[in-house]
């Protein structure tokens, strides 16, 4: 059994089609259909079936399929390590977030280590909590900041990195715009304007009203945070949202407050695959950001607690 054969094998499986298959590849539609062919004699089974033009995997040929998949990106996986180990400062990390840490913290950490790593690259992919969890596990991304930190999650691994408060945003025009401080409960019989099911707020604000002893009234929902405060600011409802999202990204803002009684936070995460070694440049990447925000708590503890 030879490595082309089972690329061959794949393009075919992805492209349902061998012609398709070859041009992708840049060969002979002949070439692939004789290294299937011998690929099949070799393993003694049929991994396609006929299905009017096209062609379709057979059950043993899904089996098969998944194995070789995961075979190839593992094989690619080692290529790469081996180029990041001679140069480890050149390599690619792939990162993924969600999009309530997209506007000011992800920009800001790869800047700081671009500083020390100019040639390194970045790939970004931005998901929802659950979407997140499982692209580190396929190994989609190297690392992922996740939010609120997955607990007893099989194959991942990682640490807690921050806890940030949640503040309540309301309408400028809003009583309680211009108090220091308010307690959850005072917002009982607003609407409230919360992030779209999947997304992780949700469940944060939604349990923290509960706690309050009230159930939301959702109004809007929606799946940016530059959405959810829009909406405030334009007197539509009220909401909760992390400090980190309250940075000004255009001239329509609410007002922010600071909520006790219940005070609110999140916790973000770095996660990482739990089997496995991550790329040397990713490992790096990872040392980087757990001594950032090391530093980062410290410079923020009051001396003596």
């Amino acid at each position: 059994m030879e490595l082309r054969q089972l690329q061959y094998f794949l393009k075919v499986a992805q492209k349902e089609h061998v012609t398709k298959a070859a041009e992708e590849l840049h060969v002979a539609q002949s070439a692939v259909s004789r290294q299937i062919h011998q690929l099949e004699q070799e393993l003694g089974v049929e991994l396609f079936m006929q299905k009017g033009r096209n062609l379709q995997l057979t059950p043993v040929g899904q089996l098969f399929c998944k194995r070789v998949e995961s075979l190839l990106n593992e094989l690619d996986r080692s290529v790469a390590e081996v180029h990041e180990f001679l140069d480890p400062e050149r390599g690619e990390i792939r990162i993924g977030f969600p999009h309530s840490l997209g506007t000011h913290l992800i920009p800001s950490i790869v800047a700081e280590f671009r500083r020390h790593y100019p040639h390194v690259r970045f790939r970004f992919k931005q998901g929802t909590y659950p979407s997140l969890i499982k692209d580190v596990i396929s190994g989609e991304v190297d690392l992922a900041f996740i939010s609120p930190f997955p607990e007893n999650v099989g194959h991942v691994a990682g640490d807690v990195v921050m806890t940030e408060e949640l503040f309540a945003i309301l309408p400028q025009n809003h009583p309680l715009a211009d108090e220091e401080v308010i307690r959850l409960a005072q917002l009982r019989d607003e609407k409230f304007v919360l992030f779209s099911q999947g997304y992780s707020l949700r469940p944060i604000v939604w349990q923290a009203c509960q706690q309050a002893g009230f159930k939301p009234q959702i109004a809007f929902e929606g799946g940016e945070t530059d959405t959810i405060r829009g909406l405030v600011a334009a007197g539509m409802g009220v909401s909760l949202l992390p400090e980190m999202a309250l940075y000004q990204t255009n001239p329509m803002q609410p007002a922010q407050v600071r909520v006790v009684e219940p005070k609110v936070t999140r916790t973000v995460g770095l996660i990482h695959r739990a089997e496995g070694k991550l790329p040397l440049v990713a490992q790096s990447f990872r040392n980087f950001l757990l001594t950032y925000f090391k530093d980062r708590h410290t410079e923020n503890t009051p001396v003596g607690s």
